[in-house]
């Protein structure tokens, strides 16, 4: 089809400066275009959701739970289709459905309430269930899953030696938002009311960011007559161990002559694979349930709303700084060394929150919180492609989401059935917080995955 071809309407290579800047540019909005399918972007929503549906805070955990789980069995599809469509027609398709979505449950108690005239009063309770699961889905599928893995996608695929800088940089405008969004979103409530603030996203989503993927989005460099980083020569051509630090560490770019080539069933029968998706999704899992339930938590800690919400600013600040100077270091320490870093920080954080109104748990919260949230975007966004290699990026990519998504998932129903059984959140923190601390040493030590050819041997 005309319209996807790599030169319409523009060719990428006749532009004065290297295309893959405005890549990284167009990709790290796809990323915040997807923040109303997160979980910061649902928060907010979570008070009004369980007024007009009348479900308990565990029984809209639960359609969250239920929702999450189904996206990411969906995104090693939704990988696949991404290798094999393109991240133009690709990111088309994410935006509408993701507008759909949002207009869907801006009404979606009048959705549940027709389905009721239908099937009886007796089946209220099922009805609303099933309408915020099957909006959860499509939600979380659309943003969380898809408009996220075209973004960070296609960072990986036009970026090699810089990668870790261009994650580095990309990273501050995605923590910020993502730190923001509880304020931002709050604030959207109360000018437009709920159902508003979810119409108005629908309509940015569905026409901005749809038609801009579409005007710049690229599969990479090589389709469009140029060469990964902007580089005059083949990243092939360069000569291995180039640099001192390459050659001490032979994981670091520019240290083989030769990209990774894995697939997808290749690359999770690795142990490196496995070190990269534990600590994310592990992080997914505790800070979800932390987000869904903040003003729950705050007010459980002694804290009104605006001092609750007021967390997040401070820990913007620690995630932008955390992730310009992670994404520098990618390209000068090991990653099993930066994700033991994250670790650390998740312990720090996760145990602290269990005390926010005590001041010194308060801050170490934050600090906590904002250095390893911080080290997601660039060590998510580099370490796939560093070891595994572009060819099936798409396809490793939708794995490690859909482990993460899947912990995301847990995270709600995990923190509300720590406060309604436990009797506080303080457990389930203090447990995901133990957690973290089992698998620091074994994703400290993981060794270099093997040859592919190597993999597929030890498969068969």
């Amino acid at each position: 089809m005309r319209a996807l071809e790599p030169d319409f309407p523009f060719r990428p290579n006749q532009f004065p400066f290297f295309y893959g800047w405005l890549i990284l540019a167009v990709a790290t909005l796809a990323v915040l275009m997807s923040i109303p399918g997160q979980t910061m972007g649902v928060s907010v929503f979570t008070e009004p959701l369980m007024e007009v549906t009348g479900l308990s805070r565990i029984g809209l955990s639960n359609a969250y739970l239920c929702g999450t789980l189904l996206s990411g069995a969906l995104l090693p599809w939704a990988g696949s289709l991404l290798d094999r469509v393109g991240a133009r027609a690709a990111t088309l398709v994410a935006s509408a459905g993701l507008s759909v979505t949002l207009m869907y449950l801006s009404a979606v108690d009048r959705v549940a309430d027709a389905v009721i005239g239908i099937v009886g009063a007796g089946s209220a309770q099922g009805a609303f269930f099933g309408a915020m699961v099957f909006g959860f889905f499509a939600l979380r599928f659309t943003g969380q899953g898809m408009l996220t893995l075209i973004g960070r996608t296609l960072i990986g695929r036009w970026f090699d030696r810089l990668r870790g800088i261009v994650s580095g940089a990309s990273s501050p405008f995605v923590s910020l938002g993502f730190s923001m969004t509880p304020i931002l979103f709050a604030g959207w409530i109360d000018a437009s009311g709920w159902r508003g603030a979810w119409l108005e996203m629908a309509l940015v989503i569905g026409l901005g960011m749809g038609s801009l993927g579409w005007l710049v989005f690229r599969d990479s460099p090589e389709e469009c007559g140029l060469r990964m980083d902007g580089a005059p020569e083949p990243a092939a051509d360069r000569l291995p161990g180039s640099s001192e630090v390459s050659s001490l560490h032979p994981e670091l770019p520019g240290s083989a002559d030769r990209e990774p080539e894995f697939d997808r069933s290749q690359a999770v029968r690795t142990l490196m694979f496995w070190a990269i998706v534990v600590p994310l999704a592990l992080q997914g899992l505790t800070v979800t349930g932390i987000t869904f339930h903040i003003l729950d938590l705050g007010a459980e800690a002694g804290l009104g709303r605006t001092a609750t919400i007021g967390i997040f600013p401070p820990i913007a600040v620690v995630s932008v700084l955390t992730s310009i100077g992670i994404g520098w270091l990618t390209n000068h320490l090991r990653i099993q060394t930066l994700f033991a870093w994250m670790l650390v920080a998740q312990v720090v954080g996760f145990a602290s929150a269990a005390g926010l109104d005590e001041a010194g748990l308060y801050w170490a919260t934050v600090a906590g919180l904002g250095f390893s949230g911080g080290c997601f975007v660039p060590l998510s966004t580099v370490a796939i492609p560093r070891f595994f290699g572009r060819q099936h990026l798409g396809a490793i990519n939708s794995a490690m989401m859909m482990c993460i998504v899947w912990g995301s998932a847990a995270g709600p129903t995990a923190m509300a059935a720590s406060r309604d059984i436990l009797g506080s959140y303080q457990i389930g923190l203090y447990v995901c917080a133990a957690a973290s601390a089992l698998v620091l040493f074994p994703v400290l030590w993981a060794p270099l995955p093997p040859a592919p050819r190597e993999v597929r041997k030890a498969g068969d």
